[in-house]
């Protein structure tokens, strides 16, 4: 499985702190990064409005089972295999 996941977008540089949004385990304004993933996961957050470069408030527990996220007006719940594939910054 390791060579189906690639990046899905995100092509310009992200600053030093990037990591997974699964690890971020706060609350607050992050920045989308990146996204990696098989096609079928970034189909999944394309069509939710997660691309790189868009803002975000997140809420994250310490021990990153489930993130909340807040794009443009609406609410998006994302397990932890699927945030570890989401590679954010903090602005």
């Amino acid at each position: 499985m390791a060579n189906r996941v690639r990046n899905c977008w995100g092509k310009e540089k992200c600053s030093e702190s990037v990591a997974p949004l699964s690890q971020k385990g706060r609350t607050g304004r992050i920045r989308i990064c990146k996204v990696t993933g098989d096609r079928r996961l970034c189909a999944r957050m394309a069509s939710m409005g997660v691309y790189p470069g868009i803002e975000a408030e997140v809420i994250c527990p310490e021990n990153g089972s489930q993130c909340i996220l807040k794009i443009e007006g609406g609410t998006i719940s994302l397990d932890n295999s699927v945030s570890d594939n989401i590679l954010v910054t903090a602005l």
